[in-house]
C-alpha cells in the first residue's frame, strides 16, 4: 500500500486556512496519524469535527482514551479541547497513574496538578 505523502509545514498551514471539507479533513488527519504524527494531525479532526462529522468524533475518543492509557496529557488536554470536554478528576488521576508507570513524570506531575482543579 502507497503511503500518502505529506504536506511540508507551509502547505499543511495552507491548506488548514482553506479546508472546508469535512470528508478531506478527516483524511488528511487519517495520514497523519498513520504516519504516527498525532499532534498533526489533530488540527484536521477539529475541522472535520466542527462539521460534524461522526468518524472524526469517534477518532477524537480514541485518542481520548490513547492519552489515558499512555499518560499523555499534552494529547489530553488538546484532544479535551476539540471535543469541548474537560477531563474529570478522575480522569486526571488516571492518567497520572498511567504517566508514573510510564515514566512521564512531567505529565503525572501535570495531570496531578489537574486533577485538583475544581475541587
Amino acid at each position: 500500500m502507497a503511503k500518502t505523502k505529506l504536506p511540508d509545514p507551509l502547505s499543511r498551514r495552507h491548506l488548514l486556512e482553506g479546508l472546508k471539507d469535512a470528508t478531506r479533513a478527516y483524511a488528511m488527519a487519517e495520514a497523519y496519524l498513520g504516519a504516527d504524527r498525532e499532534v498533526e494531525a489533530l488540527d484536521f479532526l477539529a475541522i472535520a469535527n466542527a462539521q460534524s462529522h461522526a468518524e472524526a468524533r469517534e477518532r477524537l475518543l480514541g485518542l481520548r482514551a490513547e492519552a489515558l492509557e499512555r499518560g499523555d496529557a499534552f494529547l489530553m488536554r488538546a484532544v479535551s479541547g476539540i471535543l469541548d470536554q474537560d477531563p474529570s478528576s478522575e480522569d486526571w488521576k488516571t492518567l497520572a497513574a498511567a504517566a508514573s508507570a510510564a515514566g512521564r513524570a512531567e505529565d503525572a506531575e501535570t495531570a496531578m496538578r489537574l486533577a485538583t482543579v475544581g475541587e
